[in-house]
């Protein structure tokens, strides 16, 4: 017996190792990430770059006016002052920054706005191309579009140019987020997709850290751009053995491909065969609904009648809200990393840093509603006690490590909220909702960049009220809402009015996202790997 079990023991631990193919697509995926937080927080390195660089022309100004008061000869003065224009001009020319960059340095100001309008036209179309021509496809037209988008200012630094590639780079930005986070969960097992969504952002979170002191080591506008563009470039090759999803490749019947997957080795074939089977069982799920409700002419009204519903309705508001004030509080102090009084490259380092124990968020064992709570609430009472010791001449370090916290707290809400949105909705309905709920958190992101700046560059106090208050006022209307941890997802309006019942869940079945087991019609259910696109972009 004791031998029987050491060989149970044994496969079971076989059955949780990942294969060479799965390992390929990890570690790929990772590198994706690490890199994609280099542009994504461009702006913060532009800004900075640009008033230290540009702050030469005016010493150059004050040393002109110095040597006025100086000379008493006005043909002394006239050929001192024509020395230091000579030597500015002589700057200029090496660095290739004043002239190009520093003429323009209102126009920095829109390229965060622009950025995030163009992630929300790519959360807007980036899924529905995906689903279409393949995630393995768009993934890598979006890193090739990604890494020369980051290059280009560097050769070409005009103000338009600049100001484009910007809303570019935040669509193939949030293209890749969109294919990376699809790819991850359609090749990992059922009972383990709560971990890609906690692995690449703290994938991101190691980009942010090494993106600081690369953009510190090189703080030219030229160098800039080239330090963080020309490793995306290099590793490129990489992706081109990124794996398609066997899900798409299924839908597609591209059976050539998954035969050459599996015989990469037996270990590939093991766990292909267990991804295949779960991907042919939800799409004959699928198929069986749409028997039981073939689509009619009334089949839009019905939709609408149920988004009609006040239990909808007030679920879609309530997450609508928690989306919004997640978004301006977690935009607001990363956009905002610099006005804390501390260096902008050491603020942005432990910006990253922050964000790194996200990664343990699925081992904690609560509920949904409870821990959508705890994170809203420590979140917004970490931004006010910041406040009030920034308004008090709290230390920079203290204020900016209070403001992190907050933007931690909210991150993990962030992701708790993602899982949360999809149990909360009906199945008719879902996908119309998580948009709206996706659409909430994009709009909260740009309303982000529309905050004017104080002229001493530090947060607004309405900024940081906002920040502050919003997550608190989201961690109450978290009480409108069920818990909905190890029970089956909703597929009318009235399987929602049964989650309003009081219910407890286990502890061992809170975090459970393999089978969700219904006792009224004994039917398995799983988290729709089809809603990846949507919660994919709400990520970002």
């Amino acid at each position: 017996m004791v031998k029987v079990r050491m060989n149970q023991l044994v496969g079971d631990q076989t059955g949780l190792l990942m294969s060479p193919l799965q390992l390929s697509v990890y570690w790929r995926l990772a590198l994706i990430f690490f890199f994609t937080a280099f542009l994504f927080f461009l702006d913060i390195f532009t800004t900075a770059v640009v008033a230290e660089t540009c702050r030469h022309g005016n010493d150059t100004g004050t040393f002109a006016s110095w040597l006025e008061k100086l000379a008493p000869n006005k043909e002394d003065n006239q050929s001192a002052l024509s020395k230091v224009l000579k030597d500015d001009a002589d700057w200029r020319t090496e660095s290739g920054t004043r002239d190009s960059v520093c003429g323009w340095t209102d126009w920095l100001s829109y390229g965060q706005m622009l950025f995030m309008t163009g992630l929300l036209l790519g959360s807007l179309f980036g899924g529905a191309i995906s689903d279409r021509y393949g995630k393995r496809q768009v993934l890598l037209i979006s890193m090739c579009v990604h890494a020369v988008c980051g290059l280009v200012p560097a050769v070409f630094p005009q103000p338009l140019l600049f100001l484009i590639l910007r809303c570019l780079t935040g669509i193939c930005c949030c293209c890749i987020n969109i294919c990376a986070f699809s790819l991850a969960v359609e090749w990992t097992p059922p009972d383990s997709r709560l971990w890609p969504p906690a692995f690449l952002p703290f994938c991101f979170s190691l980009g942010t850290m090494g993106g600081a002191p690369l953009a510190w080591l090189n703080a030219t506008w030229t160098r800039l751009h080239l330090s963080l563009a020309l490793p995306q470039i290099i590793c490129l090759p990489l992706y081109l053995s990124i794996p398609e999803s066997p899900r798409w490749l299924l839908l597609k019947k591209r059976t050539d491909i998954l035969d050459r997957y599996r015989s990469n080795s037996p270990a590939d074939n093991q766990r292909l065969d267990r991804l295949l089977d779960s991907a042919w069982s939800d799409l004959q799920k699928a198929t069986e609904a749409q028997r039981e409700d073939p689509v009619t002419e009334d089949h839009a009204s019905s939709d609408i009648i149920h988004l009609k519903h006040p239990t909808v309705l007030m679920r879609l508001f309530v997450m609508s809200c928690v989306s919004a004030a997640s978004a301006l509080t977690y935009y607001g102090i990363c956009l905002n990393i610099g006005s804390f009084g501390v260096g902008v490259y050491s603020a942005q380092f432990f910006s990253g840093l922050s964000e790194a124990p996200c990664l343990l968020v699925p081992l904690v064992r609560l509920g949904r509603r409870p821990m959508s709570m705890l994170a809203l609430f420590l979140s917004g009472a970490a931004c006010f006690v910041s406040l009030l010791l920034s308004r008090y001449n709290g230390t920079p370090m203290l204020v900016m490590s209070l403001a992190l916290l907050g933007k931690l707290c909210v991150l993990a809400a962030i992701f708790i909220s993602t899982l949360y949105s999809i149990e909360l909705f009906p199945t008719v309905v879902r996908q119309r909702c998580l948009s709206l709920v996706n659409l909430s958190f994009r709009l909260g992101c740009l309303v982000n960049t529309l905050v004017p700046a104080n002229p001493d560059g530090a947060i607004s106090l309405a900024a940081m009220v906002i920040y502050s208050s919003g997550p608190i006022i989201c961690c109450g209307l978290c009480l409108l809402l069920p818990e909905t941890s190890g029970i089956p997802l909703p597929d009318s309006v009235e399987d929602c009015n049964r989650q309003l019942q009081p219910h407890q869940p286990a502890m061992d079945a809170l975090w459970r996202t393999e089978t969700l087991v219904s006792s009224q019609t004994s039917k398995v259910e799983t988290f729709p790997v089809e809603k990846d696109s949507t919660i994919s972009a709400l990520l970002i």
